[in-house]
Formats: C-alpha cells, sequence, structure tokens
C-alpha cells in the first residue's frame, strides 16, 4: 500500500530517534571511543540494520521513508529502487514495494565472474533511480553506487537514508555536486534530544556527546 498521510517532518525525526533508542541500536562511550570505518574515534554508534528485527518499527519505518521522498522528490519522481550492498538491500526492497515499483541492487565491487556485474536485477537505460541505504556519515560511499548506476544509462538524482549523521557540513554540498540529493528520517541532533527527553544515558554521557556533535573533526582530533 502506498503511504501518503503521515506526520510532519518534524515529529517523523523525534518517533525515528525513539524508535533508534527504544531497540538500542544507538550507543553513547565517550569514555571508549568507538572507531569508524575511517579509523577515526567517535563517541557514537548508531546500527540501523537492528531495524530489520523489529516488524512493527521496520514497517513505520518504512512508511516514514516512502512518504518523506515523496513529498520531497514527487509521487512519480521514480521507476526503479535500488539498495546499496548490504544494509540498504532490505530497506530498498521495503520501499519498492510501498511504491509498487522494481528493486533492484547495486554491488560494492563487480563481482569478478559471470557476467561481472554491479547491478543485480533489471535496469534499464533512461529509468530514473532512487538510490536506499540505512544511512549517511560524510556521503562518500554513496557517489560510488549512484556512478554504477549512472553507468547502466539511468539516472540517480535521489538517495534517502534512514539515518543521516547532520554533522558534518559538507556532507550535502558533497553530493549536490554529484548531482544527488539527499533525504533522511533523522540526525544525530534528533537523536540527542529524544535521549535528553527520556533521559536514556546519563547526563554528562549526553553532554560529551554534544560537545562532539558541535565539532566532530575537533573532538575527533583531539582522541586520536
Amino acid at each position: 500500500m502506498i503511504p501518503s498521510s503521515y506526520p510532519a517532518k518534524e515529529e517523523i525525526a523525534r518517533l525515528t530517534a525513539r524508535m533508534l533508542l527504544e531497540i538500542k541500536a544507538v550507543d553513547f562511550r565517550p569514555e571508549d571511543p568507538f572507531t569508524l570505518a575511517s579509523g577515526l574515534p567517535s563517541p557514537t554508534y548508531v546500527d540501523c540494520r537492528k531495524l530489520i528485527s523489529y516488524p512493527r518499527i521496520r514497517s513505520t519505518l518504512m512508511d516514514f521513508l516512502a512518504v518523506t521522498v515523496m513529498r520531497e522528490a514527487g509521487f512519480e519522481a521514480f521507476d526503479n529502487i535500488a539498495g546499496g550492498e548490504t544494509a540498504g538491500i532490505p530497506f530498498a526492497a521495503m520501499v519498492a514495494e510501498r511504491l509498487a515499483l522494481p528493486m533492484t541492487y547495486v554491488r560494492k565491487k563487480p563481482k569478478g565472474y559471470g557476467r561481472n556485474a554491479r547491478i543485480e536485477g533489471a535496469m534499464s537505460e533512461g529509468q530514473r533511480v532512487l538510490l536506499v541505504e540505512d544511512l549517511t556519515t560524510d556521503g562518500g560511499s554513496k557517489l560510488s553506487f549512484v556512478d554504477a548506476i549512472r553507468d547502466t544509462g539511468a539516472s540517480c538524482a535521489h538517495t534517502a537514508v534512514i539515518f543521516y549523521y547532520g554533522i558534518f557540513p559538507e556532507t550535502i554540498d558533497r553530493l549536490g555536486e554529484h548531482g544527488v540529493a539527499l533525504h533522511h528520517l533523522c540526525t544525530w541532533w534528533d537523536v540527542l534530544a529524544e535521549a535528553r527527553a527520556q533521559g536514556a544515558f546519563a547526563a554528562g554521557t549526553l553532554d560529551a556527546v554534544e560537545e562532539f556533535l558541535r565539532d566532530p573533526r575537533g573532538w575527533q582530533e583531539a582522541h586520536k
């Protein structure tokens, strides 16, 4: 069923943050920072993959993502929904089902045998493709997926994620320079606000996280 009537963007952000906290997909650990894929430290961690194990939450969030895309990009804006390997695949499938559109997925790199394909499923020249992922930090990983989609002759001018860090100012510009608009449900600022409202973590922990969010590069440099 195609969703058409859902809460305002601000309420969607608050509810998404609440769901992530409820299933403990969010962890704050300023005293013992996580190490990101970049090798840099971070006091925050979010695991959107956990969402697939919670049917009521995943269904609600996929409704939110579908309606957000339709509101911001258009109701007839896409011909194909592509998921990024691997975390984006289940979410792309669920969004495609809601929008009654074909679904494909994009490999991080060619298979290395057979067709040596990066695109799995049927994607054709001229199709308008929405790239769906679980989250984005600085937008860098999205560009490779977008280029693989465009190599088929299809277009990709939009990507949709559940979670956007919202703390690296270059992200929107980086995607924009590549001709891609970002759509998201919530950011770290939404999660921090909801965590404070719930008292989900100690006040000192939340203060330390806010310090990171206000100057992530400076915090990382100080905690290398």
